[in-house]
């Protein structure tokens, strides 16, 4: 609806073919470092600042020649689901005891070292990954080859679970951290812009004071950052319009979803 209706080609406002922001490119260019010698890396940050974009970033640019990246995003999983998940990922058929399974995997990761592939296990929501179900998981990694990488994506929580005194074991072993700190306003407005750009929208498509508040409603967060400029563009579409006004971002804005929780207290 929006690609017709703006005459356009692309997607507005999807990671698809995007570069990394500054601070999303420092970090990758370091696990990538990491990826290359192995350990234990967090990247932490609040919903939305951009983590699962350097996921996808590592799964995209990998040489898969050279690097094969497995991911675990249902981390609500029992450890026995997990297991599952990481055969399926290894292409490896899931049968008989947890032992069996585990020798399998600790197998295929020393067949992918010969051949010269590195091995990268990105765990997606980490928080939410019990202790006891990693500390399994970290485990059966050590058995891995030495220059296996596991990422921990997660919200800040996750760092402060670790930094208890019985996680310790799991603690000593991280290698690499990142904070992924929430965007000031001219870095959230250099990242709308361009992703105006990349679709190929004009940079007028928003007027100077709907761009102000779509900066300061976005809170720093780029997918609230997203959200919004995608359902401005909506009421563009139904407006007839394409020029987005003040008046159309407060249109939205007024949602429930947009607005605080003591603004909703009078209903």
């Amino acid at each position: 609806m929006i690609r017709a209706f703006y005459g356009i080609e692309r997607n507005p406002f999807t990671s698809e073919g995007c570069s990394l922001l500054k601070q999303q490119q420092e970090i990758y260019d370091t696990l990538r470092v990491h990826c290359q010698q192995g350990g234990l890396c967090l990247v932490l940050g609040v919903p939305g600042t951009g983590k699962s974009m350097i996921k996808e970033a590592i799964k995209a640019q990998a040489d898969h020649k050279r690097m094969l990246v497995v991911t675990v995003a249902r981390t609500l999983h029992t450890y026995t689901n997990t297991i599952k998940i990481l055969c399926q990922a290894f292409s490896i058929e899931y049968e008989g005891s947890h032992f069996k399974c585990e020798r399998r995997l600790i197998e295929e990761a020393f067949s992918l070292n010969r051949q010269g592939k590195m091995l990268v296990t990105a765990i997606d929501d980490a928080h939410l990954l019990e202790m006891q179900t990693f500390r399994k998981l970290r485990l059966l990694f050590e058995d891995f080859p030495k220059n296996h990488n596991i990422l921990l994506l997660g919200q800040p929580d996750l760092m402060g679970n670790i930094a208890l005194i019985v996680n310790e074991d799991i603690r000593s072993r991280v290698t690499y951290s990142a904070l992924m700190r929430r965007l000031d306003p001219d870095d959230m407005k250099s990242f709308i812009l361009g992703q105006l750009d990349h679709a190929g929208l004009g940079h007028n498509v928003f007027t100077a004071a709907a761009l102000d508040l779509i900066v300061r409603s976005a809170e720093g967060v780029l997918r609230k950052a997203r959200n919004l400029c995608v359902s401005c563009l909506l009421e563009g579409v139904r407006a007839r319009t394409k020029t987005i006004d003040i008046d159309l971002v407060n249109s939205v804005l007024i949602q429930p979803h947009w607005r605080k929780d003591h603004d909703l207290q009078q209903y």
